[in-house]
């Protein structure tokens, strides 16, 4: 839920008041014709003041019903825009709607996932939350929801410390200045006089941002009060290459601006390297497979967790969910350091 804090129709604009007119929302996508009608929906509910919001759904040249969709969507909403991403990766589609139709009339930047579905008035809580606390970006909490079995699966580990190693964005509940979160709302000045994403990065270019702004004395916010339905990867594949680009991207990232390391970083790393050379070694010396042992029981006794606490027999994929961003994120990792390594067009989403 992520309900504004004030009447949703004033009678005349104060003192702190948010108009829509000020807001800029860009919408990244790519071959998201199964979610972007629920999502841009989502985000036009709730609030008045949503009419006069600017939402700008940045295309990297979809091959399915993407851009149809959004553009029958556009008799409905008059204040909804199309435009074209060459680029392809989101970095630059957020790039590209804030300095093409940003400067000047908006003070506001709200990022959104196509991906995503939001709750009523979202756009307008995380910019009048920017406002309140002063801060230069406004995170919020994300909760993954997922319809197939391995979906659901994925969904409930990965908003757990097993999954995500306690992010404060990943299903907590907590409030207040963080740095790094999900992005949903920028002070738009700040924003442009930062130079945007660095739009090398195809993934993390959302924590690499955060660097440059907490350097720069920015602040983050994170309104945990203000949540977030996602779908997770729906199969094994698409979830090890999503975590593979994440754990390159934050390599990148480390490989940029330095430390310091999070131990929900470091942890994964290690036992990327450790599990394949305990594997290795346990044939030479089988105490080693102690490890690899433990492991397996811990991911095989998670699955049986969620099985029963779900009460449905989809939650045996929990731990093969979990292995999976493991070992691919620390693989991206290794992958990514310790140069800063090229950038790579995204595969489009499957």
């Amino acid at each position: 839920m992520c309900h504004p804090r004030r009447s949703v129709e004033p009678s005349a604009p104060g003192p702190g008041v948010v108009e829509g007119t000020e807001i800029l929302v860009a919408i990244p996508a790519l071959n998201e014709a199964d979610h972007i009608e629920r999502c841009i929906r989502s985000l036009m509910t709730g609030d008045p003041r949503l009419g006069g919001v600017r939402m700008v759904v940045a295309d990297g040249g979809s091959r399915d019903d993407t851009r149809r969709i959004v553009a029958r969507l556009r008799g409905e909403y008059p204040n909804l825009r199309l435009v074209a991403n060459p680029a392809r990766v989101q970095a630059a589609a957020v790039n590209r709607v804030a300095r093409e139709a940003g400067r000047g009339r908006f003070r506001y930047l709200v990022r959104c996932d196509a991906h995503a579905q939001y709750p009523p008035g979202f756009v307008i809580r995380v910019v009048e939350t920017l406002v309140r606390t002063g801060a230069q970006s406004v995170v919020v909490s994300l909760d993954a929801v997922g319809e197939g079995c391995f979906q659901r699966a994925n969904a409930w580990v990965v908003d757990t410390p097993l999954g995500s190693g306690g992010a404060p964005h990943r299903g907590g509940h907590r409030s207040g200045f963080v740095d790094h979160g999900h992005h949903a709302a920028f002070d738009l000045e700040t924003f442009l006089a930062l130079g945007g994403y660095d739009e090398t990065f195809s993934h993390n270019e959302d924590a690499e941002y955060d660097r440059r702004l907490t350097a720069a004395g920015g602040r983050i916010y994170l309104d945990a009060q203000c949540r977030v339905q996602y779908a997770p990867r729906a199969t094994p594949m698409a979830l090890a290459r999503q975590y593979f680009h994440y754990g390159r991207g934050r390599a990148r990232t480390l490989a940029k601006h330095g430390g310091p390391w999070r131990l929900r970083q470091v942890l994964p790393l290690v036992h990327g390297l450790v599990l394949p050379t305990a594997v290795a070694g346990g044939f030479a010396l089988p105490a080693l497979w102690l490890y690899p042992a433990t492991y397996a029981t811990a991911l095989a006794g998670a699955s049986v967790w969620f099985a029963v606490r779900r009460r449905s027999v989809c939650g045996l994929w929990a731990g093969v969910a979990a292995a999976l961003m493991h070992q691919a994120w620390a693989l991206g990792f290794l992958s990514g350091w310790p140069r800063s390594t090229p950038f790579q067009r995204p595969r489009e989403r499957g």
